[in-house]
C-alpha cells in the first residue's frame, strides 16, 4: 500500500463528498455577487485581524470584537450567506476530523 496513493484517493473522496460539493456551490453563488463578496471579505479580514492578535498573545480589542459580531449578525440575515457560513463550518469540521484521525495514527512519533 502506497501512502501517496491513499492520500490521492482521500483527496478525490473529499472532492466528491456532500460537504465539499455543497460548500463549493454555496461559495461560488455567494462570492459571485460583488457586493456580497466585499461584505464577506471585510468580515473575514476583521476576523483574521482578531485571530492574529489572539495568536500573538495581545489583549483582545473589545471594539473590534463587537464590530465583528455586528457584521456577522447583519450578514446572516441574508439566507444565502447564512447557508454559506453553515456549510463552511460543516466542511471545516470534516477536514478537522480527517486531520485528527491522521494525527492520532502518528501521535507516538510527534
Amino acid at each position: 500500500m502506497n501512502v501517496y496513493d491513499t492520500a490521492n484517493r482521500l483527496g478525490t473522496e473529499i472532492k466528491q463528498s456532500e460537504e465539499y460539493l455543497a460548500y463549493k456551490k454555496a461559495k461560488e453563488k455567494v462570492l459571485g455577487n460583488p457586493d456580497t463578496k466585499k461584505k464577506i471579505d471585510d468580515f473575514e479580514k476583521l476576523r483574521y485581524d482578531i485571530q492574529v492578535l489572539t495568536f500573538e498573545g495581545k489583549e483582545n480589542d473589545p471594539e473590534k470584537t463587537k464590530k465583528l459580531e455586528e457584521m456577522y449578525q447583519i450578514l446572516v440575515e441574508d439566507k444565502e450567506i447564512k447557508e454559506y457560513f453553515d456549510l463552511e463550518v460543516k466542511f471545516n469540521v470534516m477536514i478537522a476530523d480527517v486531520n485528527k484521525i491522521i494525527a492520532e495514527a502518528v501521535k507516538d512519533v510527534l
